[in-house]
């Protein structure tokens, strides 16, 4: 009997070579599931509807999953359970609808309900099996077949590696959508607004403090700097210029400033001119990244006519878990 750790190599080892025969059958342009790859993004991205994502068993669940990440990425879309579609479910599935039937075999019974109502309502079906032939391809309008490869568990023949490739077959085709749709970061902050990942995807102008902003003129007096430091509480003081930002003055610039005579020193005489900002479209995630590279505590936040609107400080990113 071979040790757990041996035998958990050997489910990876046969689950790679299963990823590596499906990206062997993606290396041609030429190659059938190339083509078949094209043309059901094409299909998807020509739709005005949703994607219906459906499956029975262990396709099932990784019919869900593609359907989250799909509809995270700017593909709208759900998963209709197959034996619900028979009894009511099928009224989900719109005309300008496309299908995404997932089986291995290509002859999952449960899915026949689902086949139908596509092919009598000229519904675009595309299916994922591995089954050449089967049902399901011959019904499909564009049909993805996955190589044949052994599963892990050779004894039971349980779905694993066969899972394992239309997960991944699926993750191709989002984030191939994703890229024809041109989907950005802050896309898909908007359908992904809650934990780290969320938080770092946060715009810098949901977070800066704008009341208020620790500013001063070029000629503002020592003490009237010092004073606009104290009160904004923030360690720092930007200097604007006919509403332009024009130089920062920091806790460490007044020590410096009182290592010689302050008399007579006005903020131009102490201030960064040029000082590190980010632009009001900024996300939480690059503002940390200055602060932590640059070593500093606080920035900015300027328009594009360099007009500061906003102060973020290193503890707004960190209150909120952008790391």
């Amino acid at each position: 009997m071979s040790s757990p750790r041996l035998t958990a190599l050997e489910v990876l080892e046969t689950e790679q070579l299963g990823l590596t025969a499906l990206s062997d059958a993606l290396q041609s342009d030429e190659a059938p599931l190339a083509i078949a790859f094209q043309a059901a993004v094409d299909t998807i991205n020509a739709s005005t509807g949703r994607m219906i994502v459906t499956g029975m068993g262990k396709s099932g669940h990784v019919a869900r999953k593609i359907a989250a990440t799909l509809a995270s990425t700017g593909t709208p879309a759900l998963y209709v359970h197959p034996g619900e579609a028979s009894h009511g479910d099928l009224g989900m599935i719109a005309d300008e609808d496309v299908v995404l039937a997932l089986s291995n075999s290509g002859e999952t019974p449960e899915l026949g309900d689902i086949i139908g109502y596509c092919g009598r309502f000229d519904i675009p079906l595309i299916g994922m099996t591995s089954g050449a032939g089967s049902t399901l391809a011959e019904a499909s309008n564009v049909a993805l077949l996955v190589p044949k490869s052994a599963e892990a568990c050779g004894i039971t023949k349980a779905p694993t590696t066969s899972t394992t490739q239309m997960l991944a077959l699926g993750d191709a085709l989002s984030v191939a959508l994703l890229r024809l749709k041109g989907f950005s970061q802050r896309d898909f902050h908007t359908f992904h607004p809650g934990g780290k990942l969320g938080a770092a995807l946060k715009r810098v102008t949901d977070l800066m403090h704008h009341k208020e902003m620790p500013l001063c003129a070029p000629n503002a007096p020592f003490s009237e700097v010092v004073e606009a430091i104290t009160a904004g509480g923030f360690g720092c003081c930007g200097v604007v210029e006919q509403s332009k930002l024009v130089g920062i003055i920091t806790d460490g610039d007044i020590r410096r400033a009182l290592s010689g005579s302050k008399a007579n020193l006005t903020a131009t005489d102490i201030m960064t001119r040029n000082p590190r900002t980010i632009r009001d479209d900024g996300l939480a995630a690059e503002a940390l990244s200055m602060l932590s590279e640059y070593r500093i505590t606080a920035l900015f936040i300027v328009s594009a006519e360099n007009e500061p609107i906003g102060l973020l400080h290193v503890h707004d990113c960190l209150a909120i878990g952008v790391v």
